[in-house]
């Protein structure tokens, strides 16, 4: 049944839908995610908070993500996946919500809610992108799984644009427009039947028969009833069976940790860093982060284009050398002027083009190099695992500047290009990963790659057995 959806060659008005439901997803998920990064700007002078107090703010979103992650990505494959797109959704637009309730110096208050928008924005990404991938053809999977994170830096650039015209006293607005993804669950519901390919596995043919032909806008009984052949057997997942698949683990594990320690630890210091470095006030330093917004954007529709034209492993190595190098030349020339201009500034754009631009490879391949009845897990645990990122790159900037520094634009921070140092050498570490150990996934069908990845499991199972 799947070799009809794979013979497609273009998408229909059905798929579209499924694909525009993703795509808003996500912008609206970092929109959330990101708000803290403005915000924080607001707060860093008024409460006189500490790069320490700042951090953990900053943080405590990423050790709700890893979770959320983990879970979410796991329930995913037990209960389907648009059940669990909607529960995500409605996560971290609650929470963020009531963030808005913030009291005077509540940095504690901020760092518990942005726990929770956390587990809920770590979920969705985990969910969103393999529910594409299973309803379109596979030579279209990578071009429109990157497509669907193009817009994450568009959210980036919502809050920039609100953070640049809010009243000083006014940041609370933002967290209360955060509350507006909860919307989205009204197009889930209307838009995206479950996967075919997930209900398939399920046994439940019938069900997902009439799925597919939903997306392909054809009549079920055009279509041939699948069978236990067409996804393979019914499966009950476990999380151990990830360690079955040790290169994928590998892959997709380091590549997201890499990518999001460098990533996150940038993008959520960085309106920061503008009001110190460069003496910003809080909307000049949103105004400065909508080139870099824009700069991610162009990376991630050109990188979705690499995907396919290049292969992941380039790409994804390409992503790793470029982000690396810009970000640490960015860092040694964080007090220097180009043409006016802070060169340190004018760097982080052209570094955003591949540190955030890369992403159209780092989460679609995550998925990829998983078999089908472990998808969503797998890519949970490495979004999860990569989600450590968001710890240790905004707390290791912080620690190797001076967590105890007030953010103050007279403190000194010599410390700067360490820290940029710091964070490029992931990204670098990241692409290795990608360019060296990764898997190419290029043009094969999902079922191809299931049979691959099934077949080595095979292999490394049976030489276990010979050896004891």
């Amino acid at each position: 049944m799947f070799e009809i959806l794979d013979r497609r060659t273009t998408l229909t008005g059905n798929q579209i839908k499924i694909l525009a439901a993703a795509i808003v997803g996500d912008a609206l998920e970092f929109f959330d995610y990101f708000l803290i990064g403005f915000v924080l700007a607001f707060l860093i002078g008024p409460w006189k908070l500490t790069f320490g107090q700042s951090a953990t703010v900053l943080m405590s979103s990423g050790i709700g993500a890893i979770i959320g992650a983990y879970l979410w990505g796991w329930l995913a494959d037990r209960i389907g996946r648009r059940i669990v797109f909607i529960g995500t959704v409605l996560n971290f637009s609650i929470a963020t919500g009531l963030l808005y309730f913030t009291p005077d110096n509540g940095w504690i208050y901020l760092a518990i809610l942005r726990f929770f928008v956390g587990t809920g924005v770590g979920g969705l990404y985990c969910v969103d992108l393999p529910l594409v991938q299973e309803f379109v053809p596979s030579h279209k999977r990578g071009w429109v799984g990157g497509l669907v994170t193009c817009v994450i830096p568009l959210g980036v650039g919502l809050g920039a644009v609100l953070g640049a015209f809010v009243g000083t006293d006014q940041w609370r607005l933002l967290f209360a427009m955060g509350v507006l993804p909860a919307l989205l669950v009204l197009l889930v519901r209307l838009w995206v039947p479950e996967s075919p390919r997930w209900l398939c596995r399920q046994g439940r043919y019938d069900e997902a028969r009439k799925s597919l032909a939903w997306a392909l806008q054809v009549e079920p009984s055009d279509l041939p009833l699948p069978t236990a052949a067409d996804a393979g057997p019914i499966i009950k997942t476990s999380f151990l069976d990830l360690f079955k698949y040790p290169r994928s683990l590998i892959v997709s594990w380091l590549g997201n940790a890499g990518a999001q320690t460098g990533v996150y630890g940038i993008t959520l210091w960085a309106p920061a860093l503008f009001v110190l470095l460069l003496k910003a006030t809080p909307q000049e330093a949103a105004k400065m982060m909508i080139p870099l917004t824009i700069s991610g954007f162009i990376g991630r529709v050109s990188f979705s284009y690499f995907s396919e034209l290049l292969g992941r492993r380039i790409a994804g190595g390409l992503l790793g050398v470029g982000a690396g190098a810009l970000t640490i030349m960015a860092g040694y020339h964080y007090d220097s002027t180009l043409f006016g201009v802070s060169a340190f500034w004018l760097l982080l754009i052209a570094a955003f083009f591949f540190a955030d631009g890369g992403f159209a490879i780092v989460g679609p391949y995550a998925a990829e190099v998983w078999p089908s009845h472990l998808r969503t897990t797998g890519m949970g645990s490495a979004y999860g695992f990569g989600g450590i990122g968001k710890i240790i790159g905004p707390v290791g900037l912080a620690l190797i500047v001076g967590s105890n520094n007030y953010l103050k634009p007279d403190v000194p921070l010599t410390q700067i290009p360490t820290a940029f140092v710091y964070l490029g050498c992931w990204f670098l570490m990241a692409g290795a990963v990608y360019y060296f150990v990764g898997i190419e996934t290029r043009g094969k069908s999902i079922e191809q790659i299931d049979k691959e990845l099934n077949a080595t499991a095979d292999v490394a199972a049976s030489a276990t057995i010979r050896q004891i």
